[in-house]
């Protein structure tokens, strides 16, 4: 493979020459028709497992009957995320830090609880990759809830059990007490990794420190996901992952969701973020962390008029990156991995490592 440092994402692609147009907006070409339709024909057969939609922090002023029939407010709704190949999703129930942090988890959860409760026929339930699979087959979007902020554990374990007991299978861990230390993580950090890892949560080091990722993967014995992050030897984001830590995910199993954020794949500082970026950020994970640790996360669930990436502005857009890979000559085993069966087996295997209370 080409080194993607240096990648000029000018090359004749699926999607056309970028154009940089007189009024000084980017416009990418539409993908070429017979990519598309090879992209939805294999998403048809293997969908996407999504890591990571925000969505919820809209739910309290946005009515489930606009999600499931559309929504112009906002980047995602159901019929886009049907459009878009998507057959699971990670639903993000992270706040910010502060007194009230546990009690705002709560309500998140049970809005996302009640939307999927109130879309019977889209969404379902999922706390295992076998829940993942029937959800799927039955052509529902199979729903895990997750990542919660792990600042709303309030250092307790208990709190982190009860959140389990609710249904969440993902906890982040950036940005808290226990992660701030030198060594990458307290004590109380490391007890939390590893109850974590007894109750088959999984330990999501999207935005942690590199010195932290590090701890973690020396004290887990499951593994870990990235539910948000890309590369960041392309672009120097505090919320992607270092290639020492790609490196390591081989030995540990886990897996990185390559974010489509365009603050996080933007590869040259005079254009906007696009479809090539993402593109580029996906194989380089693939090729330093391995064909079985690399994931989509479209972090869609923001309102239509925030910044997007040119080519993945809503959760349709996921055919667009598709056919763009299978203009890059990928393997249809290794999409399939990329959009399933990766994702699939870290739920399976975190599951798998855990321990009887």
């Amino acid at each position: 493979m080409a080194d993607l440092q240096d990648h000029p994402c000018a090359a004749p692609s699926a999607i056309g020459e970028f154009d940089d147009t007189s009024d000084g907006l980017a416009e990418a070409t539409t993908p070429a028709e017979v990519d598309i339709e090879r992209a939805r024909v294999l998403l048809a057969a293997q969908l996407v497992v999504d890591g990571h939609n925000t969505l919820a922090q809209e739910l309290d002023r946005t009515h489930w009957l606009d999600l499931q029939h559309g929504s112009a407010f906002l980047d995602t709704d159901i019929p886009r995320i049907r459009a878009g190949g998507v057959g699971a999703q990670f639903w993000s129930l992270c706040v910010p830090p502060g007194p009230a942090a546990v009690q705002e988890t709560l309500d998140r959860i049970d809005a996302v609880r009640t939307l999927i409760a109130s879309c019977p026929e889209a969404l379902r339930l999922a706390l295992t990759a076998a829940d993942m699979a029937q959800a799927r087959d039955c052509g529902r979007i199979a729903s895990l809830l997750g990542p919660v902020s792990g600042a709303a554990l309030g250092d307790s374990l208990g709190t982190l059990r009860a959140y389990h007991a609710l249904g969440v299978r993902s906890v982040g861990i950036a940005g808290t007490r226990w992660t701030a230390d030198p060594a990458g993580l307290t004590p109380f950090g490391e007890e939390a990794v590893r109850e974590m890892n007894r109750l088959g949560v999984l330990v999501d080091l999207s935005g942690a420190s590199g010195t932290t990722m590090d701890r973690v993967l020396d004290v887990a014995r499951a593994p870990v996901i990235l539910s948000h992050s890309a590369a960041q030897a392309l672009t120097p984001h505090a919320a992607n992952v270092p290639d020492d830590v790609l490196r390591r995910l081989r030995g540990n199993g886990g897996v990185c969701m390559v974010s489509f954020a365009p603050d996080q794949v933007t590869r040259r500082a005079d254009r906007p973020a696009t479809l090539w970026d993402v593109a580029d950020h996906v194989e380089y994970v693939r090729e330093v962390a391995g064909p079985e640790c690399v994931g989509l996360s479209g972090s869609f669930g923001a309102t239509a008029d925030a910044p997007h990436t040119i080519g993945l502005e809503d959760a349709s857009s996921y055919p667009n990156l598709i056919a763009e890979l299978l203009h890059r000559d990928w393997a249809e085993t290794d999409i399939a991995a990329l959009t399933w069966g990766n994702a699939a087996r870290v739920v399976r295997e975190a599951a798998d490592a855990a321990q009887p209370a």
